[in-house]
């Protein structure tokens, strides 16, 4: 089947997601619409509508003018199955404990380590990015320095990758939460065919002010691999939403952003424990100060 991509850049966050909204009544209408923060400090993001037929370029141009974005660059996609063409190419995970690994790769799992079935999908999460990789990384050192279990939340979940991760090792009930609608079906996907149904409980919530979250706190554990932005956002909430002696994983950060990061959560009263970089992303690993 055919795709055609028409893709724009646009300055703001806010402005992004009007221009997404807009291009939802476009006809041919588009099958789907992404919204991408591009992380280079430029302040910009990427708005991209999928067709599957030739979407109408002076309907795009007119959208682009009154949303003052960049005109819309239009191309065609390869016919092919991208979900199988990503699935032969996203070998195993191996992270600590954990192996992360498709269906397609099942007879791969060694013994000895816990696995975590993520076939390609439309979230987030399959375990390569380096974000993914440093809060498994970061969960298993935790793990090796006595943590034993708790109020466990995985927020922005994507996937669930994280989340099933925690609830393959402790005996608590884990929640996982994202914004995003599709993501959480794909979580709870992911989340029966790890056998973890009753053990992950997966919820659209933004926030920790959700009444599923809010009833869960204050956790023991909270893991948050999205954006520096939303993490700078969250910090105070996180502070408020953790036991004393809590820790946080925090990733979604690029290595020259992390300073920032930990200045904003030391000052909300945590404390750095570990500062681990993959490529260009950082992961944190911080605690909640206990009063003296």
């Amino acid at each position: 089947m055919t795709t055609f991509t028409a893709l724009t850049t646009i300055s703001g966050e806010d402005a992004a997601y009007q221009l997404s909204e807009a291009l939802e009544d476009l006809v041919p209408e588009p099958t789907g619409v992404g919204v991408f923060e591009i992380e280079d400090g430029s302040g910009l993001w990427e708005v991209a509508a999928y067709f599957l037929e030739y979407p109408d370029a002076g309907a795009l141009a007119v959208y682009s003018a009154l949303h003052d974005a960049k005109p819309f660059n239009i191309s065609e996609l390869p016919d092919q199955d991208w979900v199988s063409k990503v699935q032969r190419e996203l070998a195993p995970v191996a992270a600590g404990r954990f192996y992360v690994y498709g269906s397609h790769d099942a007879d791969t799992v060694p013994a000895g380590k816990i696995p975590l079935l993520i076939d390609a999908a439309m979230a987030f999460g399959t375990g390569h990015h380096g974000t993914t990789l440093g809060c498994l990384r970061a969960f298993d050192a935790l793990c090796n320095a006595g943590f034993s279990g708790g109020r466990v939340i995985d927020v922005g979940c994507g996937t669930a990758v994280l989340a099933m991760a925690a609830a393959k090792v402790i005996p608590d009930v884990v929640l996982a939460s994202d914004i995003d609608p599709v993501a959480v079906e794909v979580a709870a996907a992911n989340v029966a065919a790890n056998g973890l149904s009753g053990q992950v409980d997966c919820v659209v919530a933004a926030g920790f002010e959700a009444p599923e979250l809010a009833t869960g706190a204050p956790y023991d554990l909270i893991f948050a691999n999205i954006l520096k932005g939303p993490l700078i956002g969250l910090a105070p909430a996180m502070a408020q939403n953790i036991v004393d002696g809590g820790h946080v994983i925090l990733s979604g950060i690029l290595n020259e952003q992390a300073d920032e990061v930990i200045a904003v959560y030391v000052e909300s009263g945590f404390n750095l424990v570990e500062n681990s970089s993959i490529v260009e992303w950082t992961t944190l690993t911080m605690s909640k100060n206990i009063p003296i």
